[in-house]
């Protein structure tokens, strides 16, 4: 069974990278060298954390396999293993692309795929 590893990020982000063809990622990623993934147990908490309120977001999921060795899992948040990847990202390996809007609580509303 694959693992998915998923990517917030605004809507004009994601088409800017789908027009481009690569993703280099968002400002954070580019200060900390690598762009922050979640995975599905993570990324309710990764929103609430550092996307709080924002809205026009998508959710991006890509199988960590597709990532290849650029994909490093390494502790975070209380030793949490969180994936990292090292280099830019190939939209063309999304998965699946959904919109993460805000519900009427103020927190965002996940795809039932996710947990």
């Amino acid at each position: 069974m694959a693992t998915i590893v998923y990517k917030i990020l605004s809507k004009a982000a994601w088409a800017e990278a789908c027009t481009a063809g690569v993703f280099h990622g968002a400002p954070v990623d580019l200060a900390d060298g690598y762009i922050h993934f979640s995975t599905a147990a993570q990324v309710r908490e990764t929103a609430a954390k550092h996307f709080a309120g924002q809205t026009d977001l998508v959710l991006v999921g890509v199988d960590a396999d597709r990532l290849g060795a650029a994909l490093k899992w390494e502790p975070s948040r209380g030793g949490a293993l969180f994936p990292h990847l090292y280099g830019p990202l190939d939209p063309a390996l999304a998965d699946t692309v959904v919109a993460l809007p805000l519900g009427p609580d103020g927190r965002h509303r996940f795809p039932e795929m996710i947990p």
